[in-house]
């Protein structure tokens, strides 16, 4: 009796893990911290926030992400904002790993260095749902501006919430 109690208590917390994971949301919003330390170009690290949106296209295919971006230290403050296409896997019922690429505008508001620019950034996007509309995600990535040479690695962490 104790165990059919205990394979029961398994099997309902895999259906639930399953629907966490499998919840299709019409937009994922991801909040967090990020990270950016530069590799060529010169510059010290950079913090700030993070805040971005993504929706899912085709399904198990496409990924679309747009995210705004503050990173500040001390003489240097940056907006900016960037527009990623990913290929997504799903690794468990609550796992999801992604990676892609696409172009970032960046506007430096103080510092020696004012002024936009462009650069390429290729990201690998972890995402792990503990409940069916919240969990975090882990988002490493690096970028290269082609005008100046400048790269760099970067590291978004934060909340995700689906949102229906």
């Amino acid at each position: 009796m104790a165990a059919m109690a205990l394979s029961c208590g398994s099997v309902e917390a895999f259906a639930e893990a399953q629907d966490s994971g499998d919840a299709d949301h019409a937009v994922i919003l991801e909040i967090g911290g990020a990270g950016e330390w530069p590799i060529r170009g010169g510059g010290g690290a950079n913090y700030g926030g993070t805040v971005a949106a993504e929706v899912t296209p085709i399904e198990d295919w496409l990924e679309l992400e747009m995210g705004v971006t503050a990173l500040g230290t001390a003489g240097h403050t940056e907006l900016s904002a960037d527009f990623l296409i990913k290929k997504p896997y799903r690794l468990s019922a609550t796992t999801e790993f992604m990676f892609g690429a696409g172009p970032s505008l960046s506007k430096s508001l103080t510092g020696p260095e004012r002024g936009t620019s462009w650069s390429a950034e290729f990201v690998l996007d972890f995402m792990f749902w503990r409940r069916k509309n919240i969990g975090w995600y882990l988002e490493p990535g690096w970028s290269v501006t082609p005008k100046n040479g400048h790269q760099s690695l970067g590291l978004n962490v934060g909340l995700i919430f689906g949102l229906p």
